[in-house]
């Protein structure tokens, strides 16, 4: 008898803890509007609203390769699965037509949609609860301005139990802290409109930050270097792995117009960011460079005169860097460089169209070999998807894998001077699976 009291008394206790638990996990809808009753949207804040869009790179998140700006659909892998973006033009069916301003803001800092369901934090609102009210509801008026795209995104591809929403409001728990932005009033103007940038709508620490086991960033190792879409978000400021460092000058130039001649262009997922920066008021891009600046300095190096986007000046440099045109050993991989590689990157053209010196790549300086690899098979398409061809073709269907292994190999530790990676093969197979899904997933989505 005393055995079955305990038994119904733990009975009791896990009920109610569920019940706690159900009560914390639940959000309540909100009332949806009639589209056909409400106000067309003040064009000047939706004008503001489109650039902040740009600032937070929505549109290429929340738009389907040949799919329709910000109707969804884009498959975005994770580890835990694959989750589709949504859309969010005004089609009341299968977007945010029927939505508030207060349902918008409500989805944009605490990831709770219209009918209370739990984000997932793919949509990076841990950032964007730092977004301002006069912010929040420019970017609604944005979107509510947009043409309405009636167009449903694919069932997202989650194990159990991330499936189920509720378990989100674990996650949130744990590490979502929705807390507005406060400016510091010891830092100035600039550097605090950069900070609010780069941490609210920019979100740039998501990609540029490690995170923990369960998709978290680690607080502790902001800026330090992350992963994003199969590329390595390098280190910022002090951390940085640039074999020049970066200051606010080479910073602006590079975030405004997508390359500098001491760091090359921007690819991988970088490249749509500062498409978009390029068409957003320069001020704050400036106020972005200056704050990223800030995250710390480097020392021992020396400045040299080079030629950026804006005119000549003068930018920081390693003591001793080598020539762009390195002297090539008879091995493999020199030998590959200069069937492949010399005719670009030693012929002394500007970028971007020219080759960046590699002795000054991040990309070969950095502590994983991956965004080289990608770079090699892939290439580097023109800015903004130019018409006029890639700056640079991609060789994975020209080199074998081992090739591959032989250049990098040399560039990093002959053109470097860097020791020797490891699991350069592997990073290799890696890159071509990568590759491989993705087009196995456009041809999902043909289908």
């Amino acid at each position: 008898m005393k055995l079955k009291s305990i038994l119904l008394a733990l009975l009791a206790i896990s009920a109610m803890g569920g019940a706690a638990a159900f009560l914390y996990a639940w959000e309540s809808p909100i009332p949806p509007i009639d589209p056909r009753s409400a106000s067309a949207p003040d064009p000047a804040m939706a004008r503001r609203g489109a650039s902040l869009a740009l600032l937070g790179d929505c549109a290429t998140c929340h738009t389907a390769p040949g799919g329709q700006p910000y109707a969804g659909g884009l498959a975005m892998p994770t580890p835990f699965g694959t989750i589709y973006s949504t859309n969010i033009t005004p089609d009341p069916e299968t977007g945010i037509g029927q939505w508030s301003a207060q349902a918008f803001i409500r989805a944009l800092r605490s990831g709770v949609d219209r009918e209370g369901r739990h984000l997932y934090p793919a949509f990076p609102y841990d950032h964007f609860t730092r977004v301002s009210d006069e912010d929040a509801k420019a970017l609604y008026a944005f979107f509510m301005s947009l043409e309405p795209v009636k167009a449903s995104a694919p069932r997202n591809e989650f194990m159990f139990p991330l499936n189920i929403r509720l378990t989100l409001a674990g996650w949130k728990l744990l590490f979502l802290r929705q807390e507005r932005f406060v400016p510091d009033p010891a830092k100035d103007e600039k550097w605090n409109r950069g900070k609010y940038l780069v941490d609210g709508l920019g979100h740039c620490g998501a990609c540029h930050s490690p995170r923990n086991l369960l998709g978290a960033e680690k607080a502790s190792a902001s800026f330090q270097g992350g992963e994003a879409e199969g590329w390595r978000a390098y280190a910022l400021g002090g951390n940085s792995q640039s074999p020049v460092p970066w200051d606010e000058g080479t910073l602006a130039d590079y975030l405004a117009h997508g390359f500098h001649p001491l760091h090359g262009v921007a690819g991988g997922p970088m490249a749509p960011v500062v498409d978009n920066l390029s068409s957003v008021d320069p001020a704050d891009v400036s106020a972005m460079a200056h704050y990223l600046a800030s995250l710390g300095q480097s020392a021992g190096r020396k400045h040299v005169q080079v030629q950026s986007a804006s005119g000549p000046r003068s930018s920081p440099q390693l003591a001793g860097a080598q020539a762009a045109t390195p002297q090539l050993p008879s091995n493999p991989g020199g030998a590959i460089y200069a069937a492949v590689c010399a005719s670009c990157h030693a012929a002394g053209r500007p970028l971007p169209l020219g080759g960046v010196r590699l002795d000054l790549s991040t990309a070969v300086a950095g502590e994983t070999p991956t965004n080289l690899i990608r770079i090699v098979m892939q290439g580097v398409p023109a800015p903004g998807g130019g018409s006029a061809g890639p700056i640079m073709p991609g060789f994975g269907d020209v080199l074998s894998d081992q090739q591959i292994v032989d250049l990098a190999d040399y560039l990093r530790t002959r053109v470097a001077g860097r020791p020797q990676w490891d699991g350069i093969a592997s990073a290799i197979a890696k890159a071509r699976a990568k590759s491989d899904m993705a087009l196995g997933t456009q041809a999902h989505k043909v289908r």
